[in-house]
């Protein structure tokens, strides 16, 4: 081939590779323009995609795939992304309010920081998973996989995990206040400077987890196994209750959840703190010399 010829197929693979670069970015757009008014795209195929800062508003993108996808900042506002593949995803910072995500796949996704009051996580897998100083208020994680998650200085109040598999994660400094832990497997975890004010943790299971200075003020343990957990003390328990299937290390005893009915959480009385005293009156103005 002459030198003309080379140079003209070397432009035209130039010209091919910006074009095709150009069209991709596009879509890209395309799609964060799509989901910023909401719309459909069920079962399509957006792995690897940047769709940074895009807004999902009662978007149906179930069954989609969006492995390794950059969504941070993102917004999924009351949008369904059930069954969808999200594994090695990065959404730090992403706000999940109102929206589904039911037996979706997060393994190994980003998560720190998220915002997900009301999110729906039944059955989803979030194995590995890096939440971290994220908002999960009131979020659904029934029957979900969290093993090794990471949830330390998260805010789970009122966060629903019952029947989950939270083998090995780590809620150190987490606050899981009023929190339903009911049957779920906690093998490992650690929960070390973690206030679980409030919270059911009936019959789950807490082999070798960690509790060093965990708050247990008010906290349902009937039928809970926490026979081999590490750094429970009696001064712990004291704060809490149990039943006579309460498995706990040798030595410490809790006592029973009287008048508890069903899941409900058992209260205790406190005193209420008197008012603070009322300030002094301020000084009356000196009279003024005539």
């Amino acid at each position: 081939m002459s030198r003309l010829g080379v140079s003209i197929a070397a432009l035209t693979l130039s010209l091919l590779a910006m074009t095709s670069q150009a069209h991709a970015r596009g879509e890209d757009k395309d799609v964060a323009r799509l989901t910023s008014f909401g719309g459909m795209c069920a079962n399509c195929d957006l792995a690897g995609r940047k769709l940074m800062n895009a807004k999902f508003t009662g978007a149906n993108f179930s069954k989609a795939v969006l492995i390794g996808a950059d969504l941070r900042g993102a917004m999924f506002y009351g949008s369904d992304f059930g069954w969808a593949d999200l594994s090695r995803a990065d959404l730090r910072g992403a706000e999940m309010r109102g929206a589904n995500f039911t037996r979706a796949n997060f393994t190994d996704a980003r998560m720190s920081g998220v915002e997900s009051s009301g999110a729906n996580f039944t059955q989803a897998a979030l194995v590995r998973v890096d939440l971290s100083s994220s908002e999960l208020h009131a979020a659904n994680m029934v029957g979900a996989n969290l093993n090794k998650a990471r949830f330390t200085n998260a805010e789970l109040i009122a966060a629903n995990l019952s029947g989950s598999n939270a083998r090995d994660a780590d809620f150190s400094n987490a606050d899981i206040n009023h929190a339903n832990f009911q049957g779920a497997r906690f093998d490992g975890a650690r929960f070390q400077n973690a206030d679980l004010t409030g919270s059911n943790l009936r019959g789950a299971i807490f082999n070798g987890a960690d509790f060093r200075n965990a708050d247990l003020t008010m906290v349902n343990l009937a039928g809970a196994d926490l026979s081999s957990a590490r750094g429970l003390d009696q001064e712990q328990l004291d704060e809490a209750c149990g039943d006579s299937s309460t498995r706990l290390p040798s030595g410490l005893s809790v006592r029973p959840c009287n008048g508890l009915r069903g899941g409900q959480h058992f209260m205790l009385l406190r005193a209420v703190p008197k008012a603070p005293p009322a300030p002094p009156a301020p000084p009356k103005p000196p009279k003024s010399s005539r």
